[in-house]
């Protein structure tokens, strides 16, 4: 296979994710979580793993958590484009396996009862099933497990449409960092959703001002891995499986042009109204003087974004904050928040390690996170219990013995290092370690891993509500483009934080997002505190933090509503 047609990392990752699936639709044990961790490592992988497979499964086998029997599938992947025993495996289970499991409550081995007892191989054959009433017949379903998979059908169909930030992103950054790079651009800047920081989005938008568009549409074109239309302005490539739109504008509309396309549709709606309050006209091309006549007149602003808000005497308001939720009427009483930034963050409450789940030992957890710039870190593996994947979570007894490693490694490191857990919320809200332990940890995480559905209101607030609970980890649950997870009234979940001292974390995982903008300002309204935590789960984790901060920002909060903001010593007291 030449360079140019071999797979890339998420491909072959993708590969052994699928492995994992159909392995336990089987019921094989050990193996299915293998694949998986195998499976992240791959995808995380800083070269192109398919180049080491050329050179032999000994040098696929340097990456970690893969053995000897994954790396010889990857190199027959990378050789022939297929892999003989899963192609038997699917054979044996003809289902589309990924578009199934997209749907909340239905796992590998849902799918393949579903195959045996009713012949479903598609999501259209899941939802005619459901709607037909029969999968509440089958053994260890039910009317409520049956309503539930129809609900999340819809769910599962609505996240497949929009990609992930945290995959577009860096894609996004790269062709950005190009594009402003070329000698015919005078600024450049991502616009739209993805410079909104939404946590899903449905394409790339770039914004060029240039005196050459020719040459600028010529140099984006050159970028993508397929041109989708090309024009005298405009252009629209796909790159690493993503659309790219590119809009040139000239120097003097590219501040109104970078106002209009940022959007949202809301946002813009409303800063429109109430400049035509003000006598102000303003679109993608500047801001005009309207006339006695209600005739546009001359052009008044439009060079700069900033000067698309100071026309109206407004201050220039964050891209995060433009979602028409009030932002125009707390910039024009001068009450814009100051919003947290990345660098405000000094560490991170929600760390797991090769004790659990995590790939890399405390020391290497530690000594990446110092490198990143953080202060302090706190070690917060899985405790064993309902909820935990496998058998990762650790006993009372292992948690203790962990925290006296923590302190071995504290002693010897600049960066502090707090103790603490895990801990699951089940359903009735208490938390799945002995009180006793709990006690002894100096950051208590406990975070909803099962039973993600209906109104879970009461029970983060129960959990919210344990007096050896410090943060509750990823409120929801969620998962994006995956689960929905459990709904809650944020207000009074943060009315409940506020009251108990509890803090609710913003996690940084961009397949969480977890709490989300809505729900992170509508607990800091109730009083809450908020923690921005990236739940690494290996060294370059750390990194995640600015799609947490970005949320933050998104849910209008300042450095001192984040409580690890301040140093040690403070959150010690």
């Amino acid at each position: 296979m030449s360079d140019d047609n071999r797979p890339d990392n998420t491909t072959l990752a993708n590969l052994l994710f699928e492995f994992a699936d159909r392995l336990e639709a089987k019921d094989i044990e050990y193996k299915p979580a293998a694949y998986r961790r195998a499976a992240e490592n791959v995808a995380e992988y800083p070269g192109s793993v398919a180049a080491l497979a050329a050179d032999g499964p000994e040098a696929v086998m340097e990456i970690d958590r893969v053995g000897e029997a994954i790396a010889d599938k990857l190199v027959e992947y990378v050789e022939t484009g297929s892999i003989e025993e899963l192609e038997a495996l699917r054979g044996e289970l003809p289902v589309e396996m990924d578009a199934l499991t997209a749907v909340e409550g239905v796992g590998p081995k849902t799918v393949a009862t579903l195959y045996r007892e009713l012949e479903v191989q598609t999501l259209a054959d899941l939802e005619r099933v459901a709607r037909n009433g029969e999968i509440r017949d089958l053994r260890g379903f039910g009317q409520t497990s049956e309503q539930n998979i129809l609900e999340n059908i819809a769910f599962a169909r609505q996240s497949d449409a929009r990609e992930l930030l945290g995959d577009t992103r860096p894609v996004a950054d790269e062709l950005l960092a190009t594009m402003e790079a070329h000698d015919a651009v005078k600024a450049c800047e991502l616009a739209g959703s993805i410079r909104r920081w939404r946590p899903t989005v449905g394409d790339i938008d770039v914004l060029v001002a240039t005196a050459d568009a020719a040459a600028v549409v010529e140099a984006f074109v050159a970028e993508g891995d397929e041109l989708i239309e090309a024009g005298e302005s405009k252009a629209s490539i796909r790159l690493d499986g993503v659309q790219a739109d590119l809009r040139v504008v000239t120097p003097e509309e590219y501040g109104a042009a970078l106002q209009y396309f940022t959007g949202s549709k809301e946002h813009n709606v409303q800063l429109r109204n109430y400049a035509l309050e003000r006598d102000v006209s303003l679109n993608e091309y500047g801001a005009f003087e309207l006339t006695d006549a209600d005739e546009t007149g001359q052009r008044i602003a439009g060079d700069t974004e900033a000067s698309m808000y100071e026309v109206l005497d407004l201050a220039w308001i964050p891209p995060e904050l433009r979602e028409g939720t009030g932002e125009i009427a707390a910039a024009e009483a001068g009450a814009l928040p100051d919003l947290v930034r990345t660098d405000d963050i000094r560490g991170d409450l929600h760390v797991h390690t090769d004790w659990s789940d995590g790939t890399a030992s405390i020391r290497e957890m530690a000594t990446a996170a110092a490198a990143f710039g953080h202060e302090y870190i706190a070690i917060t593996d899985h405790a064993d219990g309902p909820g935990v994947v496998g058998e990762m979570g650790l006993s009372a007894a292992e948690l203790r013995e962990q925290h006296t490693a923590v302190e071995a490694v504290d002693a010897e490191l600049d960066i502090d290092l707090l103790t603490g857990v895990e801990t699951n919320i089940a359903a009735d809200g208490g938390v799945s370690m002995d009180d006793g332990v709990l006690a002894a940890c100096d950051v208590v995480v406990a975070s909803p891993h099962s039973g993600l559905s209906g109104d879970g209101t009461e029970r983060l607030c129960t959990a919210i509500e344990h007096p050896a609970v410090d943060i509750i980890g990823h409120p929801s649950g969620r998962l994006l483009n995956q689960r929905s997870g459990i709904e809650f009234d944020p207000t009074v979940v943060g009315e409940a934080a506020a009251a108990a001292g509890t803090a609710l974390e913003v996690n940084s995982n961009p397949l969480r997002l977890d709490l989300w903008g809505e729900a992170i300002k509508a607990a800091i309204d109730a009083g809450a505190e908020i923690v921005i935590d990236t739940d690494a789960h290996r060294p370059n984790s750390f990194e995640h933090i600015e799609y947490g901060v970005h949320t933050a920002r998104r849910g209008w909060a300042e450095a001192a509503d984040v409580r690890n903001t301040d140093g040690v010593e403070s959150l010690r007291s």
